[in-house]
């Protein structure tokens, strides 16, 4: 599957009105999975080939909101080189599902909402029929990503960060504090633009576009930091996702105390 780069709605004025009656909508795209993942697609999938959002209403204040089909949630942004790190906390939701696939991850990471490259870490639940599927991952595109083999379970708390150590340097940790384990990964990656930082819960895609959302209920995300100040005081983005048809597939909450949000799964498409 492909991870996590924003793609930008083609005609925003579906949207503008359904967004005014049901609040904000913004989303972006998934990554690229390992085919060893019992209900991934076992074709390769291939990136989109576009990136970046587009705003489509603006909030009262500096805050911008921004429509995707695949993120939601909130990025920090700037010029390149602007961000070195990024953190947050969350508790991982409970997968609600009863046929086909659907497919939801939730992760912290430098890059994707203006650039090519993606160092990002997180969780993952996706419904194989009536079955949640947990597990957790990293990924440096355009590498591909690498599932981590540890037990996931819903409830468990994760904290996660990416911080940029010079050059083509990167250290990536995620850990599952409820199951006591952790991961420290260090990684290069030459290219990377640093020009955001971004908490996102996300709709992966393959080949044919994004994938339907798998039903996780609410994600709450606290904590969240870039370059070790509140997000808040960037006066980040906040995306939320929505469908072909413009209606949103999430709804995002404010940022309290400018570190905590929730995401809610409103739809699949």
């Amino acid at each position: 599957m492909l991870r996590r780069w924003c793609i930008p709605l083609a005609t925003l004025t579906l949207v503008i009105g359904s967004m005014l009656a049901a609040g904000s909508a913004a989303a972006t795209a998934h990554g690229s999975r390992t085919t060893g993942h019992l209900i991934r697609p076992t074709a390769q999938l291939v990136r989109p080939t576009g990136h970046g959002t587009v705003p489509l209403l603006g909030h009262v204040g500096s805050q911008t909101t921004v429509g995707s089909t695949n993120w939601s949630g909130y990025a920090a942004t700037g010029a390149n080189g602007a961000f070195s790190s990024v953190s947050a906390s969350w508790t991982e939701p409970t997968g609600h599902c009863s046929s086909g696939h659907q497919y939801s991850s939730f992760w912290v990471g430098l890059d994707g909402f203006s650039s090519g490259t993606v160092e990002q870490t997180g969780s993952e639940v996706d419904c194989s029929g009536s079955t949640p599927v947990y597990y957790s991952w990293y990924e440096m595109y355009p590498a591909f990503p690498v599932n981590f083999s540890n037990t996931v379970r819903p409830g468990d708390h994760f904290d996660a960060s990416v911080t940029f150590n010079g050059g083509s340097s990167f250290t990536l940790v995620l850990s599952d504090t409820t199951q006591v384990w952790s991961h420290t990964i260090s990684a290069s990656l030459s290219g990377a633009a640093r020009s955001s930082a971004e908490v996102i819960a996300e709709a992966p895609s393959s080949s044919g576009g994004v994938l339907p959302l798998a039903n996780f209920g609410t994600v709450n995300f606290t904590a969240s930091k870039a370059n070790g100040m509140n997000l808040g005081s960037f006066n980040p983005t906040e995306i939320i996702m929505v469908g072909n048809s413009g209606r949103p597939k999430v709804s995002v909450s404010a940022l309290t105390g400018g570190t905590d949000f929730s995401v809610t799964w409103l739809r699949s498409r």
